[in-house]
């Protein structure tokens, strides 16, 4: 018997096909091989055509079939894992209406300003935990501001996860967790933030049917099954957000535990039992995967978004792909801890959620043409984006999340030595990394959706923990002091 999972990214769709006896990955692919295609017709815009997710999951899960030469009928269960706080339209027809306006775009930053304004801080955070920022629901109010042509023919709105699970099943279903991600979740009435939708005008109907995240969710269709090269009547009985999804595939799912990743965001994610916000919504709480009426689960949540695609920057712009991602990491570590006084400000991905939604874009400061080559560029970014998420963790430590272990998956920027002893000797944290990544993770979650998996520790067979990184104590006042010089640049900035 063997689940699948898939991982829909802002540069790839992963799948994933597991043992479920064992725990092991049998195969696992990833498509496109280059990032997918990212537009941009504005500054601070950030699209995506949902088509290409749908096109690229069909690739990963032909892959990962041929690969693992097994009838498609064994694959008794699915999966889904997506980028959280994109919007995606469609019409009856389920037609999408328009590009996703997908996670790290900054257009609808001064609707949810104004909405927190007008319906008040004291309304807004107890019942969401958050400002309507640069949300879900602040995007679909830009589009029926500024496309109400668009809005007009709006049937449902989705995230990219729901949409992805539509293609397949054909329902349009949600969760509580996807739905307290797009700010539209009451967390004090537990259901769908009623007043929200009244203060923007958009009709109840246009959300998709509430389902548990653990649940059948749906079966394939013939024509989605053909295309996927799975069996037709296969269950989905598992959706969450990249970052949620993260922290399961982590085993990360009780007060006081942590995880961490580093693709082309950053993040961190810590589990509290409380709802608790931030009133500026530096970092932000949704629904945990496993919240439920009675035990709590809430997952706070920082996001730096200039992570690996400032590392995937300079590799294909100043270094025109010229040299590989473990070739930047043997670079960066021959350079000193402090990059020589290179600093570097990692915002170049649009408006920073920690920065109170401010677009900075990057920068070099310090840079002297005869001390600074490319490994001191290459250890400046690395040491950056640690900073930029250090900064943000002493947010989440007001809110009572503990950092003193973190749990990440080794991959993206955890290959790097320089970049997890960085984050170690910042923070003072001990790094844990495991053997797993998103699409795994979303393959567990489907056997324990599909109640194959009795209880946690079935669904976590075979994850192991591969290297610790402890803080170094010889190390650890140097990289104080480089973080002391980043946070004097921030400011000045």
């Amino acid at each position: 018997m063997y689940f699948i999972g898939f991982d829909v990214g802002s540069s790839s769709v992963k799948a994933c096909l597991l043992d479920a006896d064992t725990g092991q990955t049998v195969a696992s692919a990833f498509f496109p091989d280059s990032e997918m295609a990212l537009s941009s017709p504005k500054p601070g815009f950030a699209e995506q055509q949902p088509e290409q997710w749908w096109q690229n999951a069909c690739l990963a899960s032909q892959a990962v079939m041929q690969k693992a030469l097994i009838p498609a009928d064994e694959v008794k269960a699915i999966g889904i894992s997506y980028q959280m706080h994109g919007l995606v339209v469609v019409d009856k027809d389920m037609n999408v209406l328009r590009p996703s306006i997908i996670w790290c775009d900054s257009r609808a930053v001064s609707i949810g300003n104004k909405a927190l304004r007008e319906l008040g801080a004291d309304v807004v955070l107890p019942h969401l935990l958050n400002s309507p920022g640069n949300f879900t629901a602040s995007k679909l109010a830009w589009v029926k501001e500024n496309e109400p042509e668009i809005f007009a023919k709006v049937h449902k709105f989705m995230l990219p996860g729901d949409y992805l699970a539509a293609r397949m099943t054909g329902e349009v279903v949600t969760t509580p967790s996807g739905l307290s991600e797009g700010v539209l979740w009451d967390f004090m009435d537990e259901q769908p933030a009623g007043f929200l939708l009244d203060y923007f005008g958009f009709d109840a109907d246009m959300i998709p049917t509430v389902v548990p995240t653990f649940s059948n969710q749906g079966e394939l269709t013939a024509e989605a099954a053909e295309a996927l090269g799975l069996a037709a009547g296969t269950p989905i009985t598992y959706r969450a957000g990249d970052q949620p999804n993260n922290a399961f595939s982590l085993n990360v799912l009780e007060p006081g535990e942590v995880a961490a990743t580093a693709g082309t965001s950053g993040v961190v994610y810590g589990v509290s039992d409380q709802s608790k916000f931030d009133s500026r919504s530096r970092v932000n709480t949704f629904l945990h995967v496993n919240h439920a009426l009675g035990n709590p689960r809430y997952g706070v949540l920082l996001c730096v978004n200039g992570t690996g695609i400032l590392n995937s920057w300079l590799r294909n712009t100043l270094l025109q792909g010229t040299i590989s991602y473990p070739k930047m990491n043997e670079l960066a570590a021959q350079a000193p801890i402090g990059s020589d006084g290179l600093v570097c400000l990692p915002f170049g991905n649009g408006a920073e959620r920690e920065l109170e939604n401010q677009d900075l874009g990057a920068a070099f400061r310090g840079l002297q043409f005869n001390r600074h080559g490319m490994n001191h560029w290459i250890r400046a970014s690395q040491e950056g984006i640690v900073f930029a998420l250090y900064y943000g963790m002493q947010v989440m430590e007001t809110l009572g999340v503990s950092l003193k272990r973190v749990r990440a998956g080794e991959a993206n920027m955890f290959l790097s030595p320089v970049f997890r002893e960085t984050f170690a000797n910042v923070s003072g944290a001990t790094i844990e990394l495991y053997n797993t990544d998103g699409a795994q993770g979303a393959a567990r979650a489907a056997g324990l959706g599909s109640g194959y998996y009795k209880s946690r520790e079935d669904a976590f067979t075979g994850l192991t923990a591969v290297q610790t990184i402890e803080p170094d104590a010889v190390r650890q006042q140097a990289t104080q002091e480089a973080y002391a010089r980043w946070t004097e640049a921030l400011h000045a900035s």
